[in-house]
């Protein structure tokens, strides 16, 4: 739509001066990164720029735009504003363009960037139409971009293998063209160019020729003489070489094959073979055999043999000889007009060849009597003298009789048996000249399946008779299988494949034919997931094996005969499941918690970490190692048991987090970690702490009008110590002063009120000597501190009171205890097992938290009560001294001697 616009909108005289049609041609070579410049259509087009520069510089700038989606915008990049053509990231394959476009196969000589020159018809071309605008400067440029080819295909045959005949009587220069030639998807001088073969064995070499089209094809050459009977076959490489630089080569086997022509005779080895016989044989007696050989194959090497015509056709009548095996056998009977000497003429015949010739003389000895006649009768199953017996027949099973008989009868006649075997040849009486064959023994046809004997009769002037009787023994089902081995020992790792093999079984069955013929069973106590191939004996397991879950598997296995009835055999087969360190160690427990006493002694036994790994050996072996707190804590690899390096303080740590590490021995290692709690239970090994009064040597101005019951001051301490231990009193054990029983001590909270009121003369120093105890076990530990009250209106001489403070007072100590009741109420243990005792110390430590917390809340709410109740009494809790800032409001722990 834009052109049509641009066509008719514009002014025609500005249309008909620029709208043309131009062509530019250019060429490249194939395989160019991207990037590349091929041309300029603005300098090429001669297009008018701006003073020479830039085309965009002009106004209306130019513009260059393809006015096609075509094939070749994959392969061009178009700059829309300078006009410049540059390669795209798409390589440019010029053997898949031109086949993709059907365009040419062959590239000519290179084009030049200028409307007067153009492309070798045989160029690979792009074809691109590129629109230039503004209309003043429109006009519709056809590009072509010639497509150079470069060396980038090696030739390649397209079978690996190539078989060339050659027959052995061709002349020397036959040339026999090579069906599969190379082929180069490049083209001209970088197509294939040459071949050569890389062993030519002196015989042969190659040629190329080139057809009209370009196409070249090598042909074979035989440059010598070639014998079939010496090779027969020649094995060598071809290689194909394109013209490129450097140039590219391929390579096929070449394989060429000598074949055969009739060129060889038959020979034979003698030219005469001399034989002698006795004119009393049997019909069919063995004579002579003939052979002769022909070095040519098949058809050509066929030999046939027959008689010369020179042959009397009394000696063809007496001797047969077969044409194809060339054994002459006796014929005839020979009578005593018969020749004494037989000339026998042969020849060997061969398919266009001459005969050739052997003389075989045969010289017949006449014997003047007739020798003994042996005449069997058999009893067993015979066929063509042969006699077949199984081999479960029982001892003297008869075969056959035999009649010993001379024809002349006139020579007394004897017969015995020769050859070995379990057989006797008796006279069967009451007849003369009878004679039984039996068996003395059982036949067993896995020892000897055949017998060859030969019952001999002669008689009285040693002429010899021999019957050859051959025994077949057939074979029964008298053998069950037999394993190589009854007890088959086998080893797998576990983890194994499923269907993975285990073993071949074998048995072995002496028997023949199906009798031995073994099939494989499991038996009834294998495992079903164990799987054995009737056939082949293949072992194999269905399944993974789990050496944690099963070690040893132990089943039997039959082989069976497919005799009647069949026969089988049991062997037993033994597997063991080897470890992998496929288990990580195992912790009892995930958390393990333990309570420990403080001030325990160092490398102590906290406790025992139990760990297991389901592996085996090695791969079972655990070691155990702390991750964190290594510095205080230590752990026996072998035994698991926890020890502190140093005793432990539950007032500087209450607990202890650990991290135990149990790595086992496999390869690669597995591992697994637990979390170790460690509790101290708290023991009374800290006194109560006392933080207010700070010093024994303060006083506080009680004034004589203050109202009986109001609060004076307090006695505030801590203990470090949690649970029972932490649980404080406060009582007075020692006064002095003029009235001292006029102050009272609040046991729980340590509070110090005024009991009754004071006198005039109740005026004067009192000197109040408190002692701050805990409830611990199995011994109450205590701290004492001085509490020091002035009662007078004012403090006129601080000096004198302070020398008073600093001499030792003459106290009478109180041994009375304080009287608080505290749920649960301490009793003294009684010495009981050491099992309820761990139970209440735990019991106890775990609320100690609870218990921590809330007397920190409790010590919070009476610090802020006793800051309210400084506000509001302050004439009554104001020292002599006037320090209250500090001492008062602060309540700065200072560190008080123990009286």
């Amino acid at each position: 739509h834009l052109i049509l616009f641009l066509l008719f909108v514009g002014p025609f005289n500005c249309f008909a001066s620029y709208s043309r049609a131009t062509e530019l041609f250019y060429s490249l070579n194939e395989g160019l990164p991207a990037g590349v410049l091929i041309g300029s259509l603005a300098r090429d087009l001669r297009l008018p720029t701006a003073d020479g520069q830039h085309p965009s510089a002009l106004q209306p700038p130019l513009s260059f735009t393809l006015a096609s989606r075509g094939l070749g915008e994959q392969y061009v990049r178009l700059d829309n504003h300078s006009g410049e053509l540059h390669t795209s990231a798409l390589e440019i394959d010029r053997e898949a363009l031109c086949v993709e476009n059907n365009e040419a196969t062959v590239i000519g000589g290179a084009a030049v960037a200028s409307s007067s020159s153009s492309p070798s018809p045989e160029s690979c071309l792009l074809l691109l139409d590129v629109l230039v605008l503004p209309q003043e400067y429109f006009r519709l440029v056809k590009v072509k971009i010639a497509i150079r080819d470069v060396n980038d295909n090696a030739p390649r045959f397209p079978v690996p293998h190539i078989r060339l005949s050659v027959p052995e009587n061709a002349p020397v220069n036959t040339r026999l063209a090579i069906e599969h030639p190379a082929l180069d998807p490049d083209m001209g001088t970088n197509g294939v160019q040459t071949y050569r073969l890389r062993d030519n064995y002196g015989v042969f070499t190659l040629d190329v020729e080139e057809n009209e089209s370009g196409e070249r094809t090598p042909y074979l050459i035989v440059m010598g003489a070639l014998d079939r009977e010496v090779r027969e076959e020649y094995v060598t490489v071809i290689v194909a070489e394109d013209g490129g630089t450097p140039p590219l080569v391929g390579s096929a086997t070449l394989t060429i094959g000598i074949s055969d022509i009739n060129d060889n005779c038959p020979q034979f080895n003698d030219s005469q073979l001399n034989v002698t016989i006795y004119g009393n044989l049997t019909l069919g007696t063995h004579v002579a055999t003939v052979h002769a050989t022909d070095m040519d194959l098949g058809s050509n090497a066929q030999i046939t043999y027959s008689y010369s015509q020179k042959v009397p056709q009394a000696s063809r009548d007496l001797f047969h000889l077969d044409e194809s095996t060339g054994v002459i056998t006796l014929s005839n009977k020979v009578d005593g007009d018969s020749p004494r000497l037989h000339r026998l003429i042969v020849l060997g015949n061969g398919p266009g060849c001459i005969p050739a010739v052997i003389t075989v003389l045969v010289t017949i000895i006449k014997v003047m009597m007739r020798p003994p006649e042996v005449v069997p009768r058999f009893i067993a199953n015979e066929v063509e003298g042969v006699v077949y017996l199984k081999e479960l027949e029982p001892v003297n099973t008869p075969i056959a009789f035999f009649t010993i008989k001379d024809p002349d009868e006139k020579y007394k006649v004897n017969c015995y048996l020769d050859g070995d075997g379990p057989f006797r040849l008796s006279p069967y009486k009451p007849y003369n000249n009878e004679y039984l064959l039996e068996t003395t023994k059982p036949l067993d046809y896995e020892t000897q399946q055949l017998y060859e004997i030969s019952v001999v009769a002669w008689n009285s002037e040693g002429f010899h008779v021999n019957k050859i009787i051959k025994v077949q023994v057939l074979d029964d089902n008298d053998n069950s299988p037999v394993f190589s081995q009854q007890l088959i020992e086998l080893s797998i790792e576990e983890n194994n494949v499923p269907n993975a093999f285990l073993t071949k079984l074998h048995a072995t069955d002496a028997d023949s034919g199906e009798r031995g013929e073994v099939s494989y069973f499991l038996g009834p106590d294998a495992p079903s997931y164990f799987s054995l191939d009737k056939t082949t004996g293949v072992l194999t397991v269905s399944t993974q094996l789990d050496r944690e879950e099963k070690e040893k598997y132990r089943y039997t296995v039959k082989a069976v005969d497919s005799g009647y009835p069949p026969r089988e055999s049991i062997a037993t087969v033994a597997i063991t499941v080897l470890d992998k360190n496929d288990n990580s160690p195992r912790f009892i427990n995930k958390d393990f918690s333990f309570f420990v006493p403080e001030n325990f002694p160092g490398f102590g036994e906290i406790g025992v970490i139990s760990v297991t790994d389901a592996d085996a050996g090695q791969n079972g072996w655990v070691a155990l190692s702390v991750v964190n707190g290594s510095d205080i804590f230590v752990i026996d690899t072998g035994k698991g048991v926890l020890r502190a390096k140093v005793s432990l303080d539950r007032e500087q740590q209450s607990s202890y987090v650990l991290w135990i590490e149990a790595v086992d021995g496999g390869d690669p290692a597995l591992s697994s970690t637990a979390k170790i709690t460690i509790l101290l239970l708290d023991i009374n090994d800290n006194p109560p702490l006392v933080l207010f009064p700070q010093s024994n040597m303060s006083y506080l101005l009680v004034l004589p009008s203050t109202l009986p019951g109001s609060p004076i001051t307090e006695v505030y301490a801590v203990d470090k110590d949690t649970g029972m231990n932490a649980v404080i009193a406060y009582s007075i054990i020692g006064r002095r002063g003029p009235r001292p029983e006029s102050f009272r001590i609040d046991p729980k909270t340590g509070n110090i009120t005024l009991e009754e009121s004071l006198m005039q003369n109740d005026y004067g120093l009192y000197r109040l000597l408190v002692k701050v105890s805990d409830h611990g076990y199995p011994e109450p530990l205590h701290s004492t501190v001085m509490v020091n009250l002035f009662v007078n209106d004012t403090v006129s001489n601080e000096s004198y009171i302070e020398s008073l403070l600093r001499k030792e007072p003459d106290i009478n100590i109180e041994e009375k205890q304080p009287q608080i009741s505290i749920e649960p109420t301490h009793k003294k243990m009684e010495s009981v097992s050491c099992m309820p005792t761990l139970v209440a110390l735990s019991i106890i430590s775990l609320g100690s938290i609870t218990l921590v917390t809330g007397m920190g809340i409790y010590i919070c709410l009476r610090k802020g009560r006793k800051r309210h109740r400084t506000d509001e009494n302050l004439e009554v809790q104001i020292p002599l001294n006037g320090r209250i800032s500090l001492h008062m409001l602060e309540k700065k722990p200072m560190e008080i001697s123990n009286i």
